[in-house]
């Protein structure tokens, strides 16, 4: 193939740890070395755990930052839409890229990520999304973003090269460079692998109590990765390397229709 990928012409950057997260500011250089018409439209604040949620209770405003460069009072959700059907609506973008995320978005976490959901509300759109997130010292709690810069955009042109298919989404974590022993804090490579899931045991709630002697409540969300399958994103980034997976939008149980319909269906 000669020339750019017609679906790296025009680049939608969204994230849920907000506009001035220092992992947006890598996601900038990344597509800056696929693309020269690279659109951000961010949340003003962070929005982690949002999810797939969009704000329909109060409104949401848009802040221009410079030349296609936007914030959003709102989610990752809010953002894809208006830069979709409304600030890019005469041109939309062929690729949506959410991250890099602070923190990795692996097994059961995908669920509650607003860095995967920006790259969902995307491909519910029918615009190709990948989202990116950095793992981040265990030890130090630092985030490096230094094996996402080095390898983003080789691999989000190799993704797109190759392609996928409809109401699919790409997955991609990048290993703290501590993990990755023997690699001289890089990747050791990149591996394609399933959806993992947590031990939920290891979520804790812990109690205070506010000045007035009233309780009050914070989640920890531990990112422990207990004992992950052979194949899973958990074990891949755990173990140094990159993992890319494929999540499904549709999450109908094909098995379990089958087998109920026969006993269920009934006309009345």
């Amino acid at each position: 193939m000669t020339g750019p990928h017609p679906l790296l012409s025009r680049i939608l950057l969204t994230n849920d740890d907000g506009v001035n997260a220092s992992g947006l500011k890598v996601l900038e250089e990344i597509a800056a070395a696929l693309c020269d018409d690279v659109w951000l439209v961010a949340p003003e604040t962070e929005q982690s755990g949002a999810g797939h949620s969009l704000t329909l209770t109060q409104p949401c405003r848009i802040r221009k930052l410079g030349d296609r460069r936007f914030s959003v009072q709102g989610t990752p959700t809010d953002c894809v839409m208006l830069g979709l059907n409304h600030l890019m609506k005469d041109a939309r973008p062929t690729l949506v890229l959410s991250g890099v995320n602070r923190g990795v978005n692996l097994a059961d976490d995908v669920t509650y990520s607003g860095t995967v959901a920006g790259a969902m509300e995307g491909t519910l759109a029918g615009v190709p999304s990948i989202a990116l997130s950095q793992a981040i010292s265990p030890e130090t709690r630092r985030a490096d973003f230094s094996i996402a810069g080095r390898h983003g955009a080789d691999i989000i042109r190799k993704l797109v090269i190759h392609g996928w298919g409809e109401n699919v989404l790409l997955n991609v974590n990048f290993p703290a460079p501590d993990a990755a022993k023997g690699a001289a804090g890089d990747a050791k490579g990149v591996k394609v692998t399933q959806q993992g899931k947590r031990d939920l045991g290891l979520l804790k709630i812990e109690e205070r109590r506010d000045p007035r002697g009233f309780p009050y409540y914070w989640f920890g969300l531990s990112r422990g990765y207990g004992e992950p399958g052979q194949e899973t994103d958990l074990k891949a980034v755990r173990d140094g390397w990159i993992s890319v997976t494929p999540l499904h939008l549709d999450l109908t149980h094909f098995k379990t229709r089958d087998e109920m319909a026969p006993v269920i269906d009934e006309k009345f």
